[in-house]
Order: structure tokens, then C-alpha cells, then sequence
């Protein structure tokens, strides 16, 4: 979210990022609302400052005796427009307010200009496609040759786009989780986090997944409830309305938790196998840092993802998001993409974002500067690190062997319990 003041100071900077961004902003329509806001509030000032006097007034006609019911009556009048006017001053706030919801954030100066996808920058890759004998098999074909995978048992439990991982799928689902939570412990300083996996609207709103992204997301009946779309929501929200100190910063949390999304615009997207799915498990990064460090923090956030496909061996690479494609609450974006040699092509398998202030300044998260002053807004980072459904597919594919078996990478055997899931017998 933005400052209402900067917003309304720099409307020609927002209708320049609508540009690079691909969207349209009705900013004409918003300076409209402001003026006439700003009208409003001028004449209650006026109306305000008429009825003070009028109150001295009073008083002093009734001190000397004399008459004021003309006046009083007067008053009463003046006091109910002002009342009706607060009234419309508090609608167009309102007003003012849900439209900044709906604004992204700017992208960085260092994010390149993009209508699409098309436009992402390669930043760098790691390693090289497996070389097979034979020709690979997408995942679903190998998962259910190998009885780890049954999406027509996913179909008739719940339908389409779940899955059901059993015997080593299931093992391996959660091996790849635990791999993840431990190595971002232990070796990259983050703090483990359980949190709930219902979430009320205003973590969503703080969080910049709502109004924009309600048609996404399912929500229980008569509640206010919403099934997580991501943990990113519940550790943004940990410290909402709260003021940190800078000796705190940064602060990084992991979670791993079930993500559930409606795929609303997927239609015919990705229906075969479990690349795209309504339920899907992820370990995510989140950083709370100094504006000062955020960017040096967001490298170092992207090198954590990279390290776990570094560990597994998955050949990868780094892709800068250009304007069209990128968050609505990001500044900036990588995306890390893993290759997937059953369509011999590139797959996100982690976005890794810096949403500087704009997060923050939605839910209210500050710190106080050690050297005193006025407190500032935190900036938060986020990253898959990974979505462990598309891990799992991407170690079945990379790993799969000409007799349908699929060899465990040696970070995952201590996991695992075996070096080698075994193909149909």
C-alpha cells in the first residue's frame, strides 16, 4: 500500500509504473475524489470555525439576557451539515483507501521494463540437464509406474487438480520438507515457525493478497476465515501493528505449511500431473530487514532457494522478472526455474520478492531508528524455499531410470532411508 500523500504528490511516477506495468490506473478519477474531498473538508473547516464563534456568541447573549434562539436554531442547522459532510468526508476516505489497496508497488529502477514473461532476464544457471538413454517420462507417468502417485484416487476423494502421494511419494514428499526447514535452521540463520494455516481477512489485507486476489483464495462459510494461499500471510502478520526496535532487524522466519488456491485464471492450464494444484505443501523465507539492507537481504535470500537445487543437484537457472511479470506487491523479483526434462524445458520452482515498505505499510509493522526519531516502516522479503510439490516433481523427473525407479539424491537418503525408490515389479 502507499502513502495517501506521496500517492497524491506523485501521480505522474504511478501513471508511468501503470505503463511499465501493463495496467490502467484511473487517476483522473482520483484526483476528482481528492478535490472534491478536499472541498469538503475546507467548508466544514469554515462551517467549524462559524459555529465556535457563534458559541461565544451565544454565551454572550445569554449573559447580558438577551435572545438567542435565532442564533441557537442557526446552529443547529450548521451543525447538522457538518455532521452530513463528515459524513461524505469519511465515504470518500473510505473510497481513497480501497483504491490505494489496489495499486501495486513500483518497481525498482533496477527491474527491466517487460510487457510479459517474454521479457524476464536470465541472470545466471547452475549446472546442466541430466542425459538420459531412453526417453524421460513427465512425472505422473513415472510416479504412478512406480505406485508413489494416484491422482485417480485424488479425483474421487476431493477432484481435480489434488493429489495423493503414497509408500515413497509420501516419504519423499516429506523428506524434501524437512531437508528444507533444516538446511534454512541451520545453516542460514532462519527461525522455524508453525503457524496457523487459517488466516482472518485483515492478514490477508496486510498482506496485499486481498481485494486483489479474493477470486484465488477459498473461504470458509460464514466465517472469517481463509485457507492460507501461501505462509508468506501468516509471517508477514507476526509482528502487525507492532513497532520493532533496529537491533531486532533483520528477523528471518521459515514455515512449512499447506497452500491452497483456486488456480482461478489456470483454466486448461497444466492439467495433467501435479505442477498446478488447488492443495500444495511449501517451506517459505520471510525476512523483515532495515530499508537500508533490503536489497543486500534479497540476494542473500535468493542464494538460500538456489542453495537447496544446488544440494539436490537440480539443474536451474536465475530469472529477473520484468514489469509485466512481476507481483503486485513486489519492488522486485527473481524467479528461480528448474528444468524438467520430460517437456525439456525451464519451470518456476521459487519467487523470490522484495516488496520494500509496501507490505509493512499495510500492516503496520515499524521499528524505531537506534539513533531516535520518528519511527519507519520495516521492509519485508519473501521467497518460496521451495514449493516442495514441484521439488518432488522435479527430483522424480531428473532421478527417473530407464526401469521406472528413480535414485534418491545422496542430501535426501539420510531422509529417505534408501538410495533408490524401486520402479514396477
Amino acid at each position: 500500500m502507499h502513502d495517501l500523500s506521496y500517492f497524491r504528490e506523485h501521480l505522474d511516477a504511478f501513471a508511468e509504473m501503470a505503463k511499465k506495468r501493463n495496467m490502467t490506473l484511473d487517476l483522473e478519477g482520483f484526483r476528482a475524489l481528492d478535490k472534491q474531498r478536499r472541498e469538503l473538508i475546507t467548508e466544514n473547516e469554515k462551517r467549524k470555525a462559524q459555529r465556535n464563534k457563534a458559541s461565544d456568541e451565544i454565551a454572550r447573549l445569554k449573559k447580558e439576557k438577551q435572545n438567542a434562539d435565532a442564533l441557537i436554531a442557526e446552529m443547529k442547522q450548521v451543525s447538522e451539515l457538518i455532521k452530513q459532510t463528515d459524513v461524505k468526508v469519511d465515504e470518500l476516505d473510505a473510497q481513497q483507501k480501497d483504491l490505494l489497496l489496489t495499486i501495486p508497488n513500483i518497481p525498482h529502477a533496477s527491474v527491466p521494463a517487460g510487457k510479459s514473461a517474454e521479457d524476464n532476464k536470465e541472470v545466471r544457471r547452475w549446472g546442466t540437464p541430466p542425459k538420459f538413454d531412453f526417453q524421460p517420462k513427465p512425472h505422473w507417468e513415472v510416479g504412478e509406474r512406480a505406485g508413489i502417485l494416484d491422482l485417480e484416487a485424488a479425483a474421487r476423494i476431493t477432484g481435480a487438480r489434488f493429489a495423493v502421494y503414497k509408500s515413497w511419494g509420501a516419504r519423499l514428499e516429506r523428506a524434501l520438507a524437512n531437508f528444507f526447514l533444516d538446511v534454512h535452521t541451520r545453516e542460514h540463520g532462519y527461525t522455524e515457525i508453525l503457524p496457523p494455516f487459517l488466516v482472518n481477512t485483515a492478514s490477508l489485507m496486510g498482506a496485499g493478497q486481498l481485494p486483489k486476489f479474493a477470486a484465488d483464495l477459498f473461504k470458509l462459510q460464514d466465517t472469517d476465515f481463509w485457507l492460507t494461499p501461501t505462509s508468506e500471510v501468516e509471517l508477514h502478520n507476526l509482528y502487525r501493528d507492532m513497532t520493532l526496535t533496529e537491533d531486532q532487524l533483520p528477523i528471518l522466519v521459515t514455515a512449512w505449511t499447506a497452500c491452497f488456491r483456486s488456480e482461478a485464471g489456470a483454466a486448461g492450464k497444466d492439467t495433467r500431473g501435479i505442477l498446478r494444484q488447488h492443495q500444495f505443501q511449501k517451506v517459505e523465507l520471510f525476512k523483515f530487514t532495515h530499508p537500508v539492507k533490503s536489497y543486500e537481504e534479497h540476494e542473500a535470500l535468493v542464494r538460500n532457494a538456489e542453495t537447496i537445487l544446488q544440494k539436490l543437484g537440480l539443474h536451474y537457472r536465475t530469472v529477473l522478472l520484468s514489469t509485466g511479470d512481476m507481483g503486485f506487491a513486489s519492488a522486485k523479483t527473481y524467479d528461480l526455474e528448474v528444468w524438467l526434462p520430460s517437456s525439456n524445458e525451464f519451470r518456476e520452482i521459487s519467487s523470490c520478492s522484495n516488496c520494500e515498505a509496501f507490505q509493512a505499510r499495510r500492516a503496520g509493522i515499524r521499528f524505531k531508528p537506534k539513533a531516535g526519531g520518528k519511527s519507519e516502516f520495516v521492509h519485508t522479503l519473501n521467497g518460496s524455499g521451495l514449493a516442495v510439490g514441484r521439488t518432488w516433481i522435479a527430483v522424480v523427473e531428473n532421478y527417473q531410470q530407464a526401469d521406472g525407479s528413480i535414485t534418491i539424491p545422496e542430501v535426501l537418503r539420510p531422509y529417505m532411508g534408501i538410495d533408490r525408490i524401486p520402479g514396477p515389479k
